[in-house]
This record gives structure tokens, C-alpha cells and sequence, in this order.
């Protein structure tokens, strides 16, 4: 350790989160040979490639991705070290967070994240916004939004973000539904009648290019922009709906629903939360960025397999 600088550990947050050299350079503001030079000294204490190219990108090798939240971890723990505020009295702390977020990872956090909050600050507000489709860029660097919670996105050099769960689609549908009765084959899933949800109304989605690929496709018979709404009509009908296991756990137990494996080779579902660098920082912000992170941790504990087959 004594050969190891520990400043390495800034750059390789800043690498893994930009996924480039001269993108980790500009947010350290320092220049992309010096940033090349202090990744291959990075290998050399690692014992591996970290980065490697994958056509015109980077990408992290296992790892990389296996130490990623350590690193980031002990960055933030070692600046939290040299902050002169100290740690925040909470107890008299009157704040409001405003969090943006689909009503999916609202459902699923909304509750458990005010009981944390109150725990130790009771005059903290937690505020929740809808989605955008749009950059959240400038609402964090306004700051109208404190925290995005999405799928995972690249994130640009003045926002900072964090993965919180990994989690998997699956199919939904009411108790006592046919598509229970049997082995849940592709055809007789994509045979039932759907219900999709987007805030713009289309008719289809990622699962219906997989579906294509294999000259299958939905009948969607309804949309609705709101994931809540859609498992309310699904406990009522015979439609088939999705959602992602871990959040829409409390949905499935209150509604009565049952989750159903789509044997399809979908990608995971990546949630993160995202931040103006400005924030990184400040041990409110911090402070609520754990509460959060805990909660999800939460999630993540009380994963389970799906039933219904």
C-alpha cells in the first residue's frame, strides 16, 4: 500500500462513471494524456485492463464493475472526511428533497423512504415529481430536482449517479389467470391480451422487438401512462401486463397479483440515482442519498423468485 497512491481511486470513480478518457479528464480538469497515464497506472495496481474498447466505447471489465461501488463509496466517504460543515444536525434539519421518479419507483419508495427520513429528521419533506423524457440535466443544475431516480443512463460531467438495484422484467397478471394453467410458453404469451404503459401513448416497446425477432408480436389493447393504474386494471381483467419484480413487489402483494417468468432473454433493468456534482459533497444531500440507497438495499434483501409457475 505504501506504493499505492490513493488518488487513483478519484480517477478510476471518474473513469468507470464516464466510461472515456477524455470524459473522466474534463470532469477532473486535467488533460487526456494525463488521465491515459494514470489509467495505465490504475491496470498496473489493479493487475487488470479495467477499460477495455468495445468499438467506439469503453467498457468496464468484471473487475472493474465487481469494485465499482467500493470505489465510489470511499471517494464519497473521503471527501465527506474534509467537509467543514461536519455532519448535519438532524434533528432540527428543515429541508425538502425533491426526488423525480416514475410512479413505479414511487410506489415502491415512497413509504419505506419517509419512515428512514423521519427516523432522524422529522421536519424534512420528501417531495415526489413525475417522470420527464427529457434531459434532467438542467432541472438538477437549477435545482428544482434534488434527485433522478431512473434506468441508469450515461451521465454528463456535471451530474453524478449511483446504481441502486438491478432488477429484471417480468410479466403480471390477476390470480386464477389462464396463462397460470401450464408451462408459460413464448406463444402463449404473446397470444393473451396486453396492457402497456407509456406517457406518449405507443403501442409498443423494447419486448415487442424480441417478440418480432422471433416473427411473434402483442396484441395490445390498451395503454395507460401509469404503471399504478395498469396493475389495477390487470387485478380486474384478463390482460397481461409487465412490470419489474423488486419494485412492483408491495403492488403485487396488495393487489393479489401473480409475477410470470416472459421467456424471452431480456436485458436488466439498471436503476441509479443521479445528482448535480455541486451536491456531491454537501452532508444533507449525502445524508439523503444514503437514506435512499438504504432503502433499495432494502429492496434487494427481500428478493425473492417469482410465483405463478
Amino acid at each position: 500500500m505504501k506504493s499505492v497512491d490513493l488518488n487513483l481511486l478519484v480517477a478510476l470513480d471518474a473513469l468507470l462513471e464516464e466510461g472515456s478518457v477524455s470524459g473522466a479528464a474534463e470532469r477532473m480538469r486535467t488533460s487526456t494524456p494525463t488521465m491515459s497515464r494514470t489509467l495505465a497506472r490504475l491496470r498496473r495496481a489493479f493487475g487488470d485492463p479495467l477499460l477495455v474498447r468495445a468499438g467506439r466505447q469503453m467498457v468496464p471489465t468484471p473487475r472493474a464493475l465487481a469494485v465499482r461501488e467500493q470505489v465510489r463509496s470511499l471517494v464519497e466517504q473521503a471527501t465527506g472526511m474534509f467537509l467543514e460543515t461536519g455532519v448535519p444536525d438532524l434533528g432540527s434539519l428543515k429541508a425538502t428533497f425533491t426526488v423525480q421518479a416514475n410512479d413505479m419507483v414511487i410506489g415502491a419508495l415512497a413509504q419505506p423512504l419517509l419512515g428512514a427520513v423521519h427516523r432522524q429528521a422529522p421536519n424534512v419533506t420528501v417531495r415526489f415529481v413525475p417522470e420527464d423524457s427529457g434531459d434532467s440535466t438542467p432541472k438538477l443544475r437549477e435545482g428544482s430536482t434534488d434527485l433522478v431516480i431512473s434506468v441508469a443512463d450515461s451521465a454528463s460531467g456535471e451530474v453524478n449517479s449511483e446504481r441502486l438495484v438491478v432488477d429484471r422484467v417480468l410479466a403480471l397478471v390477476r390470480a386464477g389467470h389462464p396463462l397460470l394453467r401450464g408451462e408459460v410458453t413464448l406463444e402463449r404469451f404473446a397470444g393473451a391480451q396486453h396492457i402497456s404503459v407509456s406517457r406518449r401513448g405507443r403501442l409498443t416497446g423494447p419486448i415487442d422487438d424480441h417478440l418480432a425477432e422471433r416473427g411473434l408480436h402483442r396484441q395490445v389493447v390498451s395503454v395507460v401512462p401509469s404503471w399504478v393504474a395498469s396493475w389495477h386494471m390487470l387485478a380486474q381483467t384478463d390482460l397481461v401486463g409487465l412490470a419489474t419484480e423488486k419494485l412492483s413487489r408491495q403492488a403485487v402483494r396488495l393487489l393479489d397479483l401473480r409475477t410470470v417468468r416472459i421467456p424471452l432473454r431480456l436485458p436488466p433493468i439498471v436503476i441509479a440515482q443521479s445528482w448535480h456534482v455541486r451536491h456531491q459533497a454537501d452532508p444533507t444531500h449525502t445524508w439523503f442519498r444514503h437514506c435512499v440507497r438504504g432503502v433499495f438495499e432494502g429492496l434487494h434483501a427481500g428478493s425473492d423468485e417469482p410465483t405463478g409457475f
